[in-house]
C-alpha cells in the first residue's frame, strides 16, 4: 500500500523493508543526533555467552552513547539462567560503559521477564506503562555508575 503525497513523494508500507532502506532511517537519525545533542559517540556493546562448540546460548546487546549504557538485550536460554551468568553479562556491560565515560545506565523491560533482576543489579524504576500487554506492564530502570 502507499499513500501519494504532493511532488511526487509517496508513503510507502513495506512489511520486509530491505537493508539499505532501514540504514537510510537510522543513519538519518544518528546524523541529525550528532548535530544537535552534543559529542554522540555511539558504540555497541556486544556481550555472547557460548558453549564449547561457539553455540550462542544467550548474551547481552547495546549502547553507548552520551554518557550513558543502553541495555537494549539481555537473554540466556533457560538452561543458563540462575547461575549468576545475567549478572556477569550486566557487570561487564557496565565495566564496559564506565571504560567509555558512561556515568549511567538504562534499559526497559517486561513486567512478566525480569524486573526483579534489575532492581536486585541496583537499577531503579524510572517509568512504567501499564497494559503493554494486556495484563503486564513495560518498565524502564535506570542506575547511576
Amino acid at each position: 500500500m502507499s499513500i501519494a503525497l504532493k511532488g511526487g513523494i509517496q508513503i510507502v508500507e513495506d512489511a520486509a523493508p530491505e537493508f539499505e532502506a532501514v540504514a537510510a532511517i537510522q543513519r538519518g537519525l544518528h546524523n541529525f543526533n550528532q548535530e544537535t545533542g552534543g559529542p554522540y559517540d555511539r558504540e555497541p556493546v556486544t556481550l555472547l555467552v557460548q558453549d564449547a562448540d561457539g553455540k550462542t546460548l544467550g548474551g547481552l546487546l547495546g549502547l553507548t552513547f552520551w554518557g550513558w549504557l543502553f541495555i537494549d538485550w539481555l537473554y540466556l536460554e533457560r538452561g543458563m539462567r540462575r547461575r549468576g551468568i545475567g549478572e556477569e553479562l550486566l557487570q561487564r556491560a557496565e565495566a564496559i560503559g564506565r571504560e567509555r565515560g558512561c556515568t549511567n545506565a538504562y534499559t526497559d523491560t517486561f513486567s512478566f521477564q525480569a524486573p526483579g533482576f534489575w532492581k536486585r543489579n541496583g537499577y531503579v524504576e524510572f517509568g512504567k506503562l501499564e497494559g503493554m500487554p494486556a495484563g503486564h506492564a513495560r518498565v524502564w530502570l535506570r542506575k547511576k555508575l
